[in-house]
């Protein structure tokens, strides 16, 4: 197939196990970001598709082709990084020539192409700058320049917009996918930011414990996620996760009976934040509770909320909604659709009804 397929990659350290039978595959013009927490194994993986390391198992495979044992240069696999990695002693355009200067491209050819990539990154008025003379959302557009130049099969983004500002990373989580795909390369791009990843993926691989323990879309893993970990990724404020015990096929949850026709025992019941209707006044499935704060956050407020028996609760509203709460302590009335609770196994963590990649 065209793109990139990683079969059972596993890998060691002294240290122990790193990454352990990951399988992913990339379309060529598709983009799937990696996501999890600092230390599962990220930067490692795309080393191993880089051919920086070797895997103690599994295969890497591009276009078709077994590239497991094959040297990094052969391989046409481009790579930006979090910290830039720019050459200090080259300028922008050094910089970026770089990939293809070390296949003895043409200079007719070379300036054409750097050009090209600079003009579409919109850095092409900076080509004569050193290192420490640009940005860093220019050095960052530099090292993406740098990464795309050859027109590489397989693109690894490692982190890319860590450091540079917010205004520019909300900027190119709009930019990125029309450019990336412009290119036709099979993307992988690593964050830890689950905005990026749902920006910008087509796909969504959440590495944890160095195994993938979810593989799906963006709006797959959002809504149904795996595991109480992977939901606590993806959400700000967090999901609420409220412990519960199965009885008769139901759970209490805020003083409410909901049914739990798949479950037993022991769980946890999540509800995301946006899913809580809170009003000031009384409402026919209303539930009394506790408002202790109001914070404001962007274009939505998060409302501190303490349920009929204490439960800490989060809830958002619009900005406009807000106002009409104050700041003062207060009752208020919460609802919500028993269709949006998640259900969780309290030992395992494991979504109940999920169905394993």
């Amino acid at each position: 197939m065209s793109g990139l397929v990683l079969s059972h990659i596993s890998k060691g350290f002294k240290s122990g196990k790193v990454l352990e039978d990951v399988s992913i595959d990339v379309n060529a013009g598709e983009i799937v970001a990696i996501v999890g927490p600092s230390g599962v194994g990220k930067t490692v993986l795309l080393r191993i598709i880089a051919g920086l390391q070797e895997p103690d198992s599994g295969t890497v495979t591009i276009d078709g082709v077994d590239m497991t044992e094959a040297s990094p240069e052969s391989r046409g696999v481009g790579m930006a990084f979090q910290n830039f990695a720019l050459f200090p002693h080259f300028n922008a355009f050094d910089n970026i020539a770089s990939p293809l200067t070390a296949r003895d491209t043409p200079a007719n050819a070379l300036k054409e192409k750097v050009g090209a990539v600079a003009r579409l990154l919109k850095i092409d008025h900076v080509l004569g700058h050193a290192p420490r003379e640009l940005s860093n959302g220019q050095k960052q557009r530099t090292a993406l320049a740098r990464a795309l130049v050859a027109q590489p099969k397989v693109l690894l983004l490692d982190d890319p917009l860590r450091n540079v500002d917010a205004k520019l990373r909300y900027e190119m989580r709009l930019e990125l996918p029309r450019l990336l795909r412009s290119y036709n390369a099979a993307v992988i791009y690593v964050t830890q930011d689950y905005k990026e990843a749902m920006a910008l993926g087509d796909r969504i691989a959440v590495l944890r414990g160095g195994k993938i323990e979810q593989w799906a879309t963006p709006r797959d893993v959002y809504a149904t996620p795996a595991s109480v970990e992977v939901a606590k990724l993806f959400g700000d404020p967090t999901i609420n996760l409220l412990p519960s015990q199965v009885e008769q096929g139901g759970i209490q949850l805020l003083g409410r009976s909901v049914p739990a026709p798949q479950a037993n025992g022991a769980v946890v019941a999540g509800l995301r934040p946006e899913h809580l209707k809170v009003s000031r006044t009384q409402t026919a499935n209303g539930i009394l509770c506790e408002l202790d704060a109001v914070m404001p956050v962007n274009v939505r407020s998060v409302l501190y909320l303490r349920g009929p028996a204490g439960e800490e609760i989060l809830a958002t509203v619009g900005e406009s909604e807000a106002a009409k709460f104050g700041r003062d302590h207060r009752q208020v009335w919460v609802d919500f659709a028993p269709e949006n609770v998640l259900l969780f196994d309290a030992a395992t963590g494991a979504r109940i009804g999920h169905q394993a990649n």
